[in-house]
């Protein structure tokens, strides 16, 4: 990756993973738990959401070291379940709030590329479409990113949020063990990503969502 798309893909991934972050903030306070707005977190200003390795460090080292896709994190919002007037309820669909914003996001980027695109074929000039092209290849670079984050936070290994909605349909005595073992889930995403393994969960429905949603 050179600087120039750098550029263009940081802000995007910014975007992504901090509407990410407050979309969770935001469901699980309707459902009763106002943690993450007491500690100001249901806020668009990135500087609370800021996670000193993934929104800064990991996306810096893909960087320099070239690499096609960048990914990052930003600072868990904090939920505290005992607060939900349905802790089923609030547990799932805080859960999925994060899945659901990326996927939206997605889709809205999907939307103005595709506009965008029907306008730029209609431009002569090549000022013109030079200062177009950067937004257009701004809207696939979000379309890509939010669908990542999307599947990736769906698998249903802890601590990810598909995990949690899962969790959220189990008997409450199962509750206890994906808490318990969450710290373990690292170890497995590691394990599976730098394996391949994940790549492959993830492509063939990123590879469908993508073209479906730009028209490819």
């Amino acid at each position: 990756m050179n600087l120039a798309d750098a550029v263009i893909t940081i802000p995007a991934l910014m975007m992504a993973v901090i509407l990410h972050e407050v979309a969770h903030g935001w469901v699980a306070y309707k459902m009763g738990d106002d943690t993450a707005k007491l500690a100001g977190r249901i806020t668009l200003n990135p500087i609370p959401h800021i996670d000193p390795v993934g929104t800064l460090l990991l996306p810096g080292l893909l960087i320099l070291i070239g690499s096609p896709i960048l990914f990052g994190w930003a600072k868990p919002v904090p939920i505290n379940p005992a607060n939900f007037y349905d802790l089923r309820r609030g547990t799932f669909f805080t859960s999925i709030a994060g899945i659901a914003m990326n996927l939206i996001l997605a889709v809205v980027f999907g939307i103005l590329y595709r506009i965008l695109s029907e306008f730029y074929g209609t431009l002569g000039g090549s000022l013109d479409k030079a200062l177009l092209a950067p937004l257009l290849i701004f809207c696939t670079k979000a379309v890509l990113i939010n669908l990542v984050l999307a599947l990736f936070n769906a698998i249903p290994i802890p601590p990810l949020d598909g995990s949690k909605a899962l969790m959220s349909f189990l008997s409450f005595k199962y509750w206890e063990l994906f808490y318990r073992y969450e710290v373990y889930g690292f170890l497995i995403i590691s394990v599976l990503l730098f394996t391949g393994v994940l790549t492959k969960i993830i492509y063939p429905p990123l590879v469908i969502l993508y073209n479906l949603i730009l028209g490819g």
